[in-house]
This record gives C-alpha cells, sequence and structure tokens, in this order.
C-alpha cells in the first residue's frame, strides 16, 4: 500500500511563495507572461508535484550540514529554475507523508545559509 504524500509549504517558503504569487499576479493583469517570476512560481509548482510523487525526489542533505535554523532530523534540497532553491523536510507516520517545504531561496541566500560564503 503507498501511503498518499502532502506537500506544505510554512514558515519562510510559505512567506516567499505568497509574495510571489502578489508579483505574478500583478504582472498577469499587466499583460507578462514570461518573466523570471513567473517562471519561477511554475517551478515551484512543478517540483511540489514531483515531490508529491516521489518525496525522495530532491537531494539529501548530509545531516552534519543541515543548518540549525531548521531544527529538523532531514533535509532535501530541490533545485529551481534561476538558480533559486526550495528546500523541504520528510515527516511520516503510518497513514500518510508530509513534505514540509521549509524555504524558497535564491543562490546567494542558500550560500550564506550553508555557509559557503565565509571567507
Amino acid at each position: 500500500m503507498n501511503k498518499p504524500v502532502r506537500v506544505i509549504i510554512v514558515d519562510e517558503a510559505e512567506i516567499e511563495f505568497k509574495k510571489l504569487n502578489e508579483i505574478v499576479g500583478q504582472q498577469i493583469r499587466e499583460g507578462k507572461d514570461n518573466s523570471e517570476e513567473i517562471q519561477l512560481l511554475k517551478s515551484i509548482k512543478q517540483k511540489v508535484e514531483f515531490v508529491k510523487a516521489n518525496p525522495f525526489y530532491g537531494d539529501n542533505i548530509t545531516k552534519k550540514l543541515i543548518p540549525n535554523k531548521y531544527n529538523v532530523q532531514n533535509l532535501w534540497r530541490v533545485e529551481l529554475t534561476h538558480f533559486w532553491r526550495m528546500l523541504y523536510t520528510i515527516k511520516g507516520d503510518q497513514i500518510e507523508i508530509i513534505c514540509f517545504v521549509l524555504d524558497i531561496i535564491d543562490h546567494n541566500k542558500y550560500n550564506k545559509v550553508f555557509g559557503y560564503n565565509k571567507r
């Protein structure tokens, strides 16, 4: 029996997703149909569907590299368009699997969060 998979966008990811939706809505009202923001929103929605189909779709981040700010036991990374990243954690029980999207961040913020910009 396959467990159902839900994807829930929370925390900073939810804020970023709502902001992006507002920007895209405005752009569509202005007649735009292929901006970076529109492409990014499509990419997020596509990757969420991929994660629903396979919770282990993303790249598993080694436990010792998971930033403390996320306070999770597992973290997965999905690459989005324009070098953005979507970070999620997987939780499950005997009934279902829930993937919580914790962050949707650009490449520079991703590097900061993971400490790649230290010099």
